[in-house]
């Protein structure tokens, strides 16, 4: 009993459990994981931009909403092509030698997981508009507008980049509303958000509780399709809208497009696969298909959705049709 009434012998005791639990716990470990986790093989480190729209990102609270890593249940597959692993953030060095980098992997889905928004919206435009007011293209957002990092301006000088925001957006109808560096940083940021390939030959780790895949027949029975209009909301929705109107001056409308509802599939194959750039009055459309890793069957039923909804009454694709244009594109 002695022991426990003695203050000195108990406060002494209590400090090297404290000091040998974080040395075993905290320290050591973190140790070793820098020993152990390397940053993948294709890793490219942040730019200078990168890293100053990452400080805005923290700075302006986006870690709040948005996560930054895919767990390995099937509801993340739409984040990434393969669960987080710890590789993914083995490249972030400290601040300095007060401050460790933040990983920036959040706590909550308020918004969606943007491991690898630079690929599943690499469109600048989409993206400057979307900080400048998120209901302009998506109508049910709840995110706040950073206006802020614009400017409005009588006239458009060499070397801005100007925002296509819809006039029922604009404060003042005849301004034109131009990005200032710090939302070009954090857009920036936002690009370079991808998830880096493992090296050839390893497996990654199988999502969990997997959804059976809904399928419809389009194209003749024969063919057993994705949705479409599921497809279609995930990848194209964001830009073109979900009633197919798209944004004037942003993003084209599907609804009586000539491409949409003409008999070129090629034309319209490639435009899904490669992207756009020739359409005057918009920017230019990213590889949507590439970079979210299409199949024929996706390409199909998206096309297929395109060209029977919004009052377009096109004759459906085939199957066949789509696979021996995406050969050609290989």
């Amino acid at each position: 009993m002695e022991f426990l009434n003695n203050h000195k012998t108990l406060f002494w005791s209590a400090l090297i459990l404290f000091l040998f639990l974080t040395l075993q716990i905290a320290i050591l470990p973190a140790f070793t994981n820098q020993q152990i986790y390397k940053p993948l093989p294709d890793a490219k480190p942040l730019t200078k931009d990168e890293l100053a729209g990452k400080a805005i990102y923290i700075e302006n609270g986006c870690i709040a909403c948005h996560t930054q890593q895919v767990r390995e249940v099937e509801m993340d597959k739409v984040f990434g092509a393969r669960p987080s692993i710890p590789a993914d953030y083995a490249g972030n060095h400290r601040t300095d030698v007060w401050r460790n980098t933040a990983n920036l992997l959040g706590s909550e889905r308020t918004g969606p997981d943007l491991t690898t928004i630079g690929e599943r919206q690499p469109s600048s435009d989409w993206q400057l508009l979307h900080l400048y007011q998120p209901r302009a293209v998506v109508k049910e957002s709840i995110m706040p507008s950073f206006s802020f990092l614009f400017e409005e301006k009588d006239y458009i000088s060499k070397g801005d980049i100007e925002v296509k925001v819809p006039e029922e957006f604009l404060r003042h109808k005849f301004k034109k509303i131009v990005a200032t560096k710090k939302a070009l940083q954090l857009v920036a940021y936002l690009q370079s958000l991808k998830q880096t390939k493992l090296p050839e030959g390893v497996k990654p780790q199988e999502f969990l509780y997997k959804k059976e895949v809904k399928k419809t027949a389009a194209g003749g029975a024969a063919d057993a399709l994705p949705d479409g209009g599921e497809l279609y909301t995930a990848n194209c929705a964001s830009c073109h809208q979900a009633s197919g109107e798209g944004l004037p001056g942003a993003f084209p409308p599907l609804k009586g497009s000539p491409i949409v509802g003409g008999d070129d599939i090629t034309v319209y194959a490639t435009i899904i696969m490669k992207g756009y750039t020739g359409r005057p009055g918009y920017g230019p459309m990213p590889a949507v298909g590439t970079n979210a890793n299409f199949t024929p069957e996706m390409v199909t039923a998206i096309m297929n959705h395109e060209r029977s909804s919004w009052g377009n009454n096109a004759k459906p694709v085939t199957l066949e049709q789509v696979k021996a244009v995406m050969d050609q594109l290989k």
